[in-house]
């Protein structure tokens, strides 16, 4: 017999006739003439009815194991069901137990809540709820590769262990095989040449200066990798550990970036509507999401996406009228209550937000003329704020320089990504998107635990 998924069938996407299926079961209604079971695959939000005859062998031997959880196989024929509300039914000819689930199984048919599910973190994928959101990240994440990979742009292995602060905040784990308790120490201080890797080294928070290495060679690159964050944030919208998406091309100016940034929006957009559409219909429904997600999805999608610098924004907010939390004036960094201003209000769709005090971005940007400015941008998009960040890079070897120092980073740590600005330095940007914060934003989900599969925060790294 042929071998299919559940979601190949539910899609309409097989033939009636004899098929080989297997499983999880979800429930299992017994009576005198007939038992139903819902066997899930993990392939679709809806299960599979199977129709059995009570009286058949290889099912009366193992009724009695069969409870919700329980790892089942089940050959048979694909029919048109009579019942109303599904289009076809699985006659079962021949059932196997493959794994049977006790008593103590926690998800049982009622619902659950998702602070529950985080509980029992190995068995949440299983949930209706985070089969739809991880299924979705699985086709984000092909989607971004095919993106890049249809525009000429090669993929990137940066490293997880480096030696730079690409940020400049010092929020860094350390990686070191030293003895906390009493490591080496020269002179009084510790002696990072008897470490591992003979110098301080830490985890990654981005791909972006290793990515400008191979931009500069291959002229398109993207990252797409974990990165970590040692901010004692315990919010909804921080972890430690999360996925960062990062371009970087060469000869590329803010124009060219904003475009690039603005296509990769509007395609993971209607590539998840096409591919996800039942997953996202699904959560849409759930009582904490958004009644209009998919709508609000498809709006942005198809929206004209705004340019506004600064200075601009700035001068908007504070005419608004509105009474902000953070009070504005011109050199604060624009909180999340004045970018949904700016892009629910004032614009009414998604907006770049460009050319930033440079004294609030971070020391890799290319400073305009003025000397007050940096050429940032950050795409902000209704009901959430920022989804992308980036800039066009300082491409000026002095000016990159005074900028280092201005920032009080060692100097020495640089020495490399000073001297790509020696040897055939050009124009050249690029931007990050956290996969994460991309995933809340088209799943409706409200807490980032929720759409990565093992979340890292201040005090929790199980598994």
């Amino acid at each position: 017999m042929n071998v299919t998924s559940i979601g190949t069938i539910l899609a309409g996407q097989a033939e009636l006739g004899a098929y080989t299926l297997s499983g999880w079961v979800r429930t299992h209604r017994q009576s005198k003439s007939v038992t139903f079971i819902e066997l899930n695959d993990g392939t679709s939000v809806k299960g599979l009815q199977l129709v059995i005859d009570p009286a058949l062998e290889s099912y009366k031997s193992v009724a009695a194991s069969i409870g919700t959880g329980a790892a089942m196989k089940a050959s048979g024929k694909l029919v048109p069901s009579p019942a109303k509300g599904q289009q076809f039914e699985f006659q079962v000819e021949e059932l196997e137990l493959i794994g049977a689930a006790d008593e103590t199984y926690p998800l049982q048919k009622k619902g659950h809540t998702l602070e529950f599910l985080r509980e029992v973190l190995h068995l949440r994928p299983r949930s209706n709820t985070f089969g739809a959101v991880f299924r979705i990240r699985s086709e984000a994440a092909f989607a971004v590769h095919k993106f890049f990979h249809e525009r000429g742009f090669y993929n990137l292995h940066s490293p997880i262990i480096t030696t730079s602060d690409c940020e400049g905040a010092g929020e860094m784990f350390q990686v070191t095989t030293l003895d906390i308790e009493s490591p080496p120490k020269s002179d009084g201080k510790i002696n990072y040449h008897e470490d591992f890797f003979r110098e301080k080294a830490h985890l990654t928070v981005s791909g972006q200066l290793e990515g400008e290495i191979f931009a500069l060679a291959l002229g398109k690159i993207y990252t797409f990798g974990p990165t970590f964050r040692a901010e004692n944030s315990n919010t909804t919208r921080h972890l430690s550990e999360f996925w960062m998406i990062e371009p970087e091309a060469a000869f590329y100016q803010l124009n060219e970036n904003m475009q690039l940034a603005q296509d990769f929006i509007v395609f993971l957009l209607k590539h998840l509507l096409e591919r996800c559409s039942a997953d996202l219909e699904f959560l849409q429904a759930r009582e904490w999401a958004e009644k209009d997600l998919l709508e609000n999805l498809k709006r942005v999608a198809e929206s004209r996406f705004e340019v506004l610098d600064y200075t601009s924004a700035v001068k908007a907010l504070k005419e608004s009228g509105e009474k902000f939390e953070f009070p504005v004036e011109w050199g604060i960094d624009l909180q999340t209550e004045h970018e949904r201003y700016l892009t629910d209000k004032h614009v009414k769709g998604p907006v770049f937000i460009i050319d930033y005090p440079k004294t609030i971005k971070a020391f890799y940007m290319k400073v305009n003329e003025d000397n007050k400015t940096v050429r940032a941008m950050d795409l902000l998009v209704p009901r959430l704020g920022e989804i992308i960040g980036g800039s066009q890079r300082e491409e000026r070897h002095d000016v990159l320089l005074d900028r280092i120092r201005e920032m009080n980073l060692p100097e020495e740590n640089y020495w490399w990504y000073l001297e790509l600005r020696k040897f055939g330095s050009v124009p050249h940007a690029g931007f990050g998107m956290g996969f994460e914060r991309f995933l809340m934003y088209v799943t409706g989900m409200q807490n980032i635990r929720d759409v990565i599969p093992f979340p890292r925060h201040p005090g929790y790294a199980k598994f």
